[in-house]
């Protein structure tokens, strides 16, 4: 099978990066068994874009056949794409490419878990609300998973108004813990910081959009 490892300069003796989104490069192992057969080293396109980074770098890893990817940290935006896909998410830090991989082979790497970066209602929604949104509580369908979107309203005579998301940091928005004996050294951190300050940002710029989308209906 293939993994993508979010990598700076690539290769199996380079560092988990810290980010997905914006990783300089992805190595792409191929696994046979608990074997390392193959490495590519691949710059990461979307590493400079000005938004949208971290869907248009998990619509590649989905694309390259990947059936897992290991990195620091994802955002909402990336691991909500990777996870439709079908792709399996996992955390490593401060280890090598090789070493991840191989603790991969032997299911001791961290799943990721993609609902403690995911902001309430917004992202790709998974449920089946009737009102705004497909997931989230809103309407009489209880939405699952990774928030709720802004999509399928099915009106509003048979429920009340929705309360308006919350804005600002509260639940979901927090910054998730390390995984269990990670250490993140000060630029580590900092870049994993910046990747999650760019979500934020893409997420406010999508909900201005659909504000215009609402003031021109």
């Amino acid at each position: 099978m293939r993994i993508a490892i979010a990598t700076t300069s690539g290769g199996l003796d380079d560092q988990v990066a810290p980010t997905f989104g914006r990783t300089p490069t992805f190595t792409l192992v191929d696994l046979e068994g608990s074997a390392i057969r193959n490495a590519e080293v691949v710059p990461n396109q979307s590493a400079g874009a000005a938004g949208g980074a971290g869907i248009q770098a998990a619509q590649w890893v989905a694309n390259s056949g990947a059936r897992a990817v290991i990195a620091g940290n994802f955002g909402p935006n990336a691991s909500g794409t990777l996870a439709q896909a079908g792709v399996e998410l996992l955390t490593a830090s401060g280890m090598t490419v090789r070493e991840a991989v191989e603790r991969y082979a032997r299911g001791e790497l961290t799943p990721f878990s993609a609902g403690a970066m995911a902001a309430p209602g917004f992202g790709p929604g998974m449920g089946g609300g009737m009102g705004m949104g497909r997931g989230g509580g809103m309407g009489r369908g209880s939405g699952m998973g990774r928030g709720g979107g802004m999509g399928r309203g099915g009106g509003w005579g048979m429920m009340p108004p929705p309360t308006p998301p919350a804005y600002g940091p509260g639940p979901g928005m927090e910054m998730p813990p390390p995984p269990p004996g990670a250490s993140l050294s000060k630029d580590e951190e900092l870049r994993m910081l910046q990747e999650q300050a760019r979500s934020l940002e893409e997420q406010l710029e999508q909900i201005k959009r659909r504000l215009e989308e609402l003031g021109k209906q």
